[in-house]
């Protein structure tokens, strides 16, 4: 049986440049910077204190009357995949349950929902009046924690928290009842989970897919832990929009940062029939697993990161060559920068000189399993408009990184475009997207 040809009919972004796609597309074209001063939690003591986060909001605007008493169980995680998914929904012309119940469109039952979630942490203070009573001498003590703090956690706490909550609100917003799946791979995620979704599409089990990530990363624990790891950038405090550098030699570490994007991913046959508005084709993924034993860091070499490029240039059956623009992972950590580029490079070949290459993390930040999706979102709204922004913070190239980064705004058509990522804990993953031209269609 011949696969399905997958297409993207709709696109949904809440970043920290804004709460549409619109905004965030404005606002890398600006060279705009989303990294400010932490303002979710005092950051006072953090060795970093800034992150890129995303403007006001109110859910209930997102959530339909029916659905609002779930609200109260959502983390802040769940309610920016609601937020996107909404927008993407909307995009598409799709009409879903919970955008109009009463001029439904989509026969739910041939649409999925692969959205990928990252490491979930909860809210400090609703777990701090538990711990508070479960401590003995100065020293927390398990026994009292099971006798007396776990009474005062709320019921329905972890509930908020599960990674498979995301997939599971909006897929009940939007009565969603084809097959449903987690990707908890971290920042690689939104790419493995718009790979998996594509796949779904591909062998016939759905027409229609949601698909991509979100996370919110701005959190104590988080920021935290990387700066214990030592990731996180320490040093520009006090200019937020210099703080993160991918791919400069003056780049000092990440900054975290929340958000989501989300695909509306369509059998190009359905698309086609009902009329839809078609940005462009999803024509290979790769994926790869390879840990380094330095786990927090992504291996010297790139290896993983090579074979998931190779894997969906193989699939997408082109030549690096081919390739117009590719937005790299760039987490403006120096090793991992290296590490990066070296791996393009690897996977490029003579070609790799030449491509265009535009990282993003400088404006969005590092938005967890959200970012791959707001790169594929971005990569969508320069194959529309034909111009690749420029990308910021990278005047002088680090030592051996040999990639083409845009510096200037470059005008011109894009055919094929590669957004890839990694996690440190070694998982790397590609995608590969083809313009898509109805005159020239094949």
């Amino acid at each position: 049986m011949r696969s399905a040809r997958v297409v993207i009919t709709g696109l949904g972004a809440i970043s920290p440049l804004g709460l549409t796609v619109s905004e965030m597309w404005q606002g890398l074209c600006a060279g705009k910077c989303g990294i400010g001063k932490i303002t979710a939690f005092d950051p006072t003591g953090f060795p970093c204190k800034l992150a890129g986060q995303v403007p006001d909001y109110k859910i209930q605007q997102y959530v339909p009357k029916s659905h609002r008493k779930a609200v109260k169980l959502m983390c802040r995680d769940i309610e920016l995949a609601v937020v996107a998914a909404n927008e993407a929904l909307t995009d598409s012309g799709l009409v879903t349950k919970g955008i109009d119940p009463e001029n439904i469109n989509v026969n739910p039952e041939r649409m999925a929902i692969n959205l990928a979630a990252g490491f979930i942490s909860c809210d400090l203070v609703e777990l701090a009046p538990a711990v508070a009573a479960s401590i003995t001498d100065g020293q927390f003590d398990i026994h009292k924690w099971g006798r007396q703090g776990l009474e005062l956690v709320p019921p329905l706490w972890l509930l908020k928290y599960l990674p498979n909550m995301l997939a599971c609100h909006v897929g009940i917003i939007h009565d969603i009842q084809g097959p449903s799946n987690t990707i908890t791979c971290a920042e690689a995620g939104a790419h493995i989970a718009i790979s998996e979704a594509s796949q779904v599409i591909a062998r016939g089990d759905s027409d229609i897919a949601l698909a991509g990530g979100a996370e919110s990363k701005v959190n104590p624990m988080n920021v935290v832990r990387q700066c214990l790891l030592k990731r996180a950038a320490t040093e520009n405090n006090d200019e937020p929009a210099s703080a993160c550098r991918p791919f400069d030699s003056t780049a000092r570490g990440s900054v975290l940062g929340e958000g989501a994007g989300i695909v509306v991913l369509e059998n190009l046959e359905n698309a086609h029939t009902r009329g839809a508005k078609i940005y462009a084709e999803l024509i290979g993924t790769g994926q790869s697993s390879s840990v380094n034993p330095v786990y927090e860091h992504l291996e010297p070499d790139g290896k993983g990161l090579r074979i998931a490029i190779e894997k969906a240039l193989a699939e997408a059956q082109i030549e690096p060559a081919a390739l117009d623009l590719v937005i790299p992972h760039g987490t403006g950590i120096a090793g991992d920068d290296r590490a990066e580029a070296a791996a393009i490079e690897a996977a490029l070949g003579r070609a790799g000189k030449g491509v265009p290459v535009w990282p993003t993390k400088s404006m969005l930040s590092n938005t967890g399993t959200a970012s791959g999706a707001l790169d594929v979102i971005a990569a969508v709204c320069a194959m529309t408009e034909g111009k690749i922004p420029a990308a910021k913070n990278c005047q002088n190239k680090a030592a051996g990184c040999n990639l083409n980064i845009v510096t200037k705004p470059i005008q011109k058509k894009i055919r094929y475009a590669l957004c890839c990522s990694y996690t440190y804990g070694g998982q790397t993953a590609a995608v590969i997207l083809s313009h898509f031209d109805a005159e020239t269609e094949v």
